[in-house]
């Protein structure tokens, strides 16, 4: 075949010479039996080559037109797409607005329903959407207006739990303070006798049948208020016919004394007195000393008797030195008796004049006869409580004072417990006033 296209085109040279035709005629010539060579040789050479690939590659080109085809449909969807654009920047507004703005929500969500199609990554969260839009857009008003409706009832109990503060007492004890009984001062509500003669001694007390012919034991438990957990100890621990004495510089003093009698505890206040070894052994700021002139110590006891008020009387704290001085103790004990209280001597002092200088000046006083814990241990305390038991039954009247220690406590409840099978009766303070001797 190659040697047959290659002579061909000699051969017709020789016979173009031969025939005599001019130049150009004779280009002309050539040319086209140039290209009669070049279709011959196509429609010869071409098709074996391609033959059985030319169909593979119509038919792989046939595709792409399909592809083609479809492009107008995207098209189209490109056009709604146009205008979603305009709805997507609603969709994430809207996604916002239903929480500043519910009504705006109502448009966006047809806009959001078509978002996920576009957007899978969006799709979560137009999923959520749709259903707060369906409900919110019709009781979108009512949620806040319910809130804040239901906000007043939240805010009511709140000073509903405040106000559970015990300002009356109950256990059979009258309110305090009456005011027929106080004064106003500049050092605060001082006690008085009442324009009808009716004292704190008497009204603040605790009722006890006064028929009860067994013998009487009063406990008295003083420094009260300066511990928490000790004195709470000793209101809910201990019955209420156990008199609670309370330290003048407690925090809160006023509500300790409103707890203490709401539980029927007969309440009396710690009057600090000088003692031997002061100021080494120090009762604290306002104590009466005997360094001080009658009116110096008058005006220390009226603010330590102004701190608060529901008291029956005092007991002295400490007081070793102050209570064997006549000239100091008179002039107290007398300002005690004219505000209608009573007086505990706590015999801090075997000389103590305070007893019989009491009863000289017309104060009700009772004496202490043990201290219950100066040792603290359970058999020492055990031991003095004995001692007292021995006592009330030989005077028909015992006191003792003791502290809100932990086994103190603990001990004075398995024994209260024992005193009616011992026929001896636990009585407040107040019902012991002057049965003692000096």
């Amino acid at each position: 075949m190659r040697q047959a296209k290659s002579t061909a085109p000699r051969g017709h040279a020789r016979q173009i010479k031969k025939t005599g035709l001019s130049p150009l005629a004779a280009v002309s010539l050539v040319l086209v039996m140039l290209a009669g060579g070049a279709a011959v040789w196509l429609q010869m050479s071409g098709p074996p080559e391609r033959g059985p690939g030319a169909p593979a590659v119509v038919v792989k080109l046939s595709p792409p037109p399909q592809p083609a085809a479809p492009a107008p449909p995207p098209a189209q969807a490109k056009a709604p797409e146009a205008k979603a654009p305009e709805a997507a920047p609603a969709a994430p507004a809207t996604v916002k607005a239903p929480e500043a703005a519910p009504p705006e929500a109502t448009p966006a969500a047809p806009a959001i329903a078509k978002a996920p199609e576009a957007a899978p990554a969006p799709a979560p969260a137009a999923e959520r959407a749709p259903p707060p839009a369906a409900k919110p857009i019709a009781a979108a008003p009512p949620p806040p207006e319910s809130a804040k409706r239901a906000a007043p009832p939240r805010r009511a109990p709140a000073p509903a739990t405040k106000a559970l503060v015990p300002v009356t007492a109950g256990g059979g004890l009258r309110p305090a303070p009456d005011p027929a009984l106080v004064e106003q001062t500049r050092l605060g509500l001082l006690p008085r006798v009442s324009p009808d003669g009716r004292k704190a001694w008497q009204t603040y007390a605790r009722p006890f049948d006064t028929g009860d012919r067994r013998p009487r034991l009063a406990i008295i438990i003083s420094g009260l208020g300066l511990s928490g957990a000790a004195t709470e100890a000793a209101i809910q621990r201990l019955p209420g016919a156990v008199t609670l004495s309370f330290a003048p510089y407690a925090k809160g003093l006023a509500q300790w004394i409103a707890l203490a009698r709401a539980a029927g505890h007969e309440v009396l206040l710690d009057l600090p007195m000088e003692p031997l070894n002061f100021p080494a052994n120090d009762p604290g700021p306002h104590t009466l000393l005997t360094s001080l002139t009658a009116a110096q110590n008058k005006v220390r006891l009226h603010w330590l008797l102004g701190r608060v008020t529901g008291y029956v009387g005092v007991v002295n704290r400490m007081g070793s030195r102050f209570t064997t001085s006549e000239s100091h103790v008179r002039p107290v004990l007398k300002e005690l008796g004219q505000r209608g209280l009573l007086f505990v001597d706590s015999r801090s002092s075997l000389h103590s004049v305070a007893a019989r200088m009491a009863g000289e000046v017309g104060l009700p006083r009772a004496i202490n006869n043990r201290f219950i814990d100066a040792e603290v241990s359970r058999a020492a305390i055990d031991t003095r409580l004995k001692e007292i038991e021995r006592i009330a039954k030989t005077a028909g009247y015992a006191v003792g004072i003791g502290s809100a220690f932990p086994v103190t406590i603990d001990r004075l409840q398995r024994w209260v417990q024992t005193l009616e099978g011992k026929g001896l009766a636990l009585a407040p303070v107040s019902a012991l006033v002057n049965t003692q001797g000096n």
